[in-house]
């Protein structure tokens, strides 16, 4: 039984363009590999609330997406050990 989920991901500004591109289609690849992507937003360079490693902005991108309930879970482990991913969420949405 697969749920929706909503993942918000924030990448570093410290990447350039062409890396920060690589970053959404990693996470797109990786989600469609283990469950269907619904939609990318990317939402692009915003200032965060507050300073994050010493920086002031980050690259948003939200991607909703429906997965096996465990997946989240190893989504949420290989964003946490990943470099030049600031911040990450993952939510489930409502039935």
């Amino acid at each position: 039984m697969s749920n929706k989920y909503e993942a918000v991901i924030v990448y570093s500004t410290k990447l350039d363009e062409e890396a920060t591109a690589a970053m959404v289609q990693k996470f797109s690849d990786l989600i469609a590999a283990n469950g269907t992507v619904e939609a990318v937003d990317e939402w692009g360079k915003r200032r965060l609330a507050y300073e994050i490693n010493d920086e002031r902005e980050g690259y948003y991108t939200v991607y909703n997406f429906s997965a096996e309930p465990d997946f989240s879970a190893e989504l949420n482990r290989i964003l946490m050990i990943t470099d030049g991913v600031l911040r990450s969420m993952i939510i489930r949405k409502d039935k």
